[in-house]
């Protein structure tokens, strides 16, 4: 198998296309069109993850974190990343990152974060705009059908929970088919058409426009394809940071700490003052999350779980929340899981491994 088919699935769940604009996501190193002889997956791509790849027969290298994020100018092993993009070429491994395309995804990184907490009903915390499109097109009444079913295939008009929504009226279109036309209705050179057509209009998320379009041209029965892509203010309501979500059963404070360190797998909490009330709603942004502060008070969330606090900024919390700070790596680990539950729907019998290299690289004295 290639490793194209491979990131093919990856990037069916988490577009490219919603990363952060800071990101670089995607093929690190390597070519895509190599055979596969088994994928690790890993949170940080180290020197140390590099040589447990080759020792374990795997010449692909799925990692959450970029392992470049800035220019390169040189490659002359100075540093680490050097040096490992140099083992990497000369081994033929092929390295690939999804960072904050994974984070911003309804069912990544935060969902699963929730779900070993037992947060329910999640929703994101700070949903995404500029990613909605409207897309009006008019079609004669014998193709309205086809063209609407074709639209749905390609992705378009799904909103929320629902799918293969659409808004239909009736009109009527003029065109005049000039000479060197191929018109459906009517002749080249001939008279003005008047057609009863149907005014056919599908959300379309930013990620699917190119496949929509395509689908909408071979659909129709026209020449030419009349249509509007509008962008749209609306948020997308799947898409963006953080995730809030609910206990099922409300926790002292204490409780839901301790159920925290156990389930998340941390040596210790930094937080904030205790408020002597219990959790019941619960903020969640894996990584660095304290940007979203404000929204998590503003969805009255009872604590914030998430990493990398500055300790000015842990009086921000203003006794309206409490903060838990359980460190980077450690609200992160888990996401080679998401990886694995991917690769492992679609190519259930490929060789995937979970590396067993701890790339922290922060350590603690207890």
């Amino acid at each position: 198998m290639k490793a194209a088919a491979i990131i093919y699935e990856l990037e069916q769940f988490a577009p490219l296309t919603y990363q952060e604009s800071y990101d670089n996501c995607g093929i690190q190193v390597g070519d895509a069109q190599i055979e596969v002889l088994g994928i690790l997956l890993t949170l940080d791509v180290t020197e140390a993850v590099i040589e447990e790849a080759i020792a374990r027969n795997c010449n692909m290298i799925i990692a959450h974190h970029p392992l470049i994020f800035s220019g390169i100018k040189k490659i002359t092993g100075k540093n680490y990343v050097e040096r490992i993009i140099i083992k990497a070429i000369q081994n033929n491994l092929l390295i690939y990152a999804a960072h904050t395309n994974m984070d911003n995804m309804q069912e990544g990184v935060n969902a699963l974060i929730a779900k070993k907490l037992g947060v329910v009903q999640g929703r994101i915390l700070a949903p995404m705009d500029g990613l909605l499109y409207k897309l009006q097109t008019y079609v004669p009444l014998s193709h309205v059908q086809q063209v609407q079913r074709a639209l749905f295939q390609a992705g378009a008009g799904h909103i929320g929970r629902y799918e293969e929504c659409s808004f239909i009226s009736s009109g009527t279109g003029t065109f005049k088919p000039m000479e060197g036309s191929q018109p459906a209705i009517g002749s080249s050179g001939g008279p003005m058409e008047t057609v009863a057509e149907e005014k056919l209009e599908v959300l379309v998320a930013k990620h699917q426009i190119s496949a929509v379009l395509q689908a909408l041209r071979s659909s129709h029965l026209y020449e030419e394809v009349a249509y509007e892509l509008i962008p749209l203010l609306n948020q997308h309501q799947h898409i963006g940071a953080g995730l809030v979500g609910k206990l099922a059963t409300p926790m002292d404070e204490t409780a839901f700490l301790t159920l925290l360190k156990n389930n998340m797998q941390v040596p210790c909490i930094r937080h904030t003052a205790l408020l002597g009330k219990p959790i019941e709603t619960v903020a969640i942004c894996g990584g660095s999350g304290s940007f979203l502060l404000p929204q998590a008070i503003g969805a009255k969330a009872d604590i914030l779980v998430t990493a990398d606090f500055k300790y000015h900024q842990f009086f921000d919390a203003a006794d309206k929340i409490v903060i838990a700070d359980i460190g980077h790596y450690e609200s992160e680990q888990y996401t080679p899981e998401i990886f694995m539950t991917i690769i492992q729907k679609k190519f259930p019998n490929f060789a995937v491994l979970l590396s067993n290299t701890n790339t922290n690289p922060v350590k603690y004295f207890i």
